[in-house]
């Protein structure tokens, strides 16, 4: 069992999360793990270390058999090394999709709340930003099918974040078959970034919506990466599973001298993760798991007035502080008030500004601490 409980200090150590704020803030914005990785990532690195080149790199032949492999074990999904496109990252894909697919003007369904990076793709390329809220209820984030129906008739692609980010939604494989039959019917393109579907909770299982039928295999693109699962983010290693060749084309031409190669050990720790670190992603998906149950646990206790719908998969929580009436918005309060820092609710929608996204992947005293620090800040405040 590896030990997820010891708090490593990683101040000073050019790390972007330790990085943002003073050193008396406890930082729990990015979606960045504060577990070290997998020691047979660690290892296999040191291995590649010892042949001194660090030229540019591609990606082995072993590497894309065995991404060819995960995919028919986890997903009964049959893909070819050819379908596979390597990538520095899943933003750079999900960018490159638009670019290539779509022109000036054209629209792109997004489902809000939903990260910054998506929020911001449109814009980049000149096309117009089409939203669709994700419904709250107790039972979890629901699709409002009417809304989607109505928008994707002006959708010329459906940018969807599956597992979603930041409400932890995993969706359904009914609920993916009547986005897919919808995109049918309007020649609607999906671009799917499922960074995080190996971070799935409570027995859930990841459906990639190009699995569903071949219409949506022909009209998908499929954006993966090892960078959340193993906390390797900044190796820069992400791929994409195009299956209609001239789509993959059509990507490909759209690098544009803007998105390079792949870094070279980030291929390195990819096939490490996909065949020696099982074990290890085993244990810290129960721990996860362990820590969003201690989260909710605690909100519902100590901090009752805000609205936590459990996450069913990715190390995130989204909390509703509307009830708490704060003098500014939650972000800025707590980290004024409670020296915790968050990300903020209009990060991921203008109109979520009375909400935070909170990262539980993290040691459990950590996780203790920055809810205590919540409390503190409130119970100050009514002083």
């Amino acid at each position: 069992m590896v030990d997820f409980d010891t708090v490593v200090d990683r101040r000073n150590t050019g790390s972007s999360k330790w990085s943002k704020y003073p050193s008396d803030v406890l930082p729990m914005w990015v979606a960045d793990m504060d577990f070290p990785s997998a020691p047979e990532i660690v290892e296999a690195i040191k291995k590649r270390l010892e042949h001194p080149f660090l030229g540019y790199g591609v990606a082995r032949e072993e590497l894309s058999a065995c991404i060819v492999a995960d995919l028919q074990a986890k997903y009964d999904w049959a893909v070819s090394p050819e379908d596979i496109v390597f990538l520095p990252g899943v933003e750079p894909g999900f960018n490159m999709a638009l670019k290539a697919m779509l022109s000036a003007g054209d629209g792109v369904l997004v489902q809000t709340p939903v990260y910054r990076p998506i929020l911001n793709a449109p814009a980049h390329w000149g096309l117009t930003r089409i939203d669709s809220p994700l419904v709250a209820t107790d039972d979890g984030y629901k699709l409002d099918l009417d809304d989607l129906a109505a928008k994707l008739e002006r959708s010329k692609a459906f940018l969807v974040c599956n597992p979603q980010n930041p409400t932890g939604k995993v969706y359904t494989r009914e609920e993916l078959t009547a986005i897919a039959t919808l995109c049918e019917r309007n020649d609607t393109l999906l671009i799917s970034d499922e960074i995080h579907c190996d971070l799935v909770f409570d027995g859930r299982k990841h459906v990639p919506v190009a699995t569903l039928s071949s219409d949506a295999a022909n009209r998908t693109i499929t954006l993966m990466s090892a960078a959340k699962t193993y906390n390797i983010a900044g190796l820069k290693a992400a791929f994409a599973v195009i299956q209609n060749k001239a789509i993959r084309e059509k990507f490909t031409q759209c690098r544009l001298g803007m998105v390079d190669s792949v870094n070279i050990l980030g291929l390195e720790a990819t096939l490490a993760a996909y065949t020696h670190a099982k074990e290890w992603k085993a244990d810290m998906l129960a721990y996860i798991q362990a820590n969003r149950d201690f989260l909710s646990a605690e909100i519902a206790s100590y901090l009752p007035q805000i609205r936590l719908i459990k996450a069913e998969a990715t190390f995130l929580a989204w909390l509703d502080c509307s009830a708490l009436d704060l003098p500014s918005d939650p972000q800025s309060f707590f980290l004024q008030h409670g020296k915790v820092g968050f990300s903020a609710g209009s990060d991921f929608g203008a109109e979520f500004s009375n909400h935070l996204r909170v990262n539980f992947g993290c040691p459990r005293a950590l996780l203790q601490e920055g809810v205590n620090r919540m409390v503190r800040a409130l119970q100050a405040r009514s002083l």
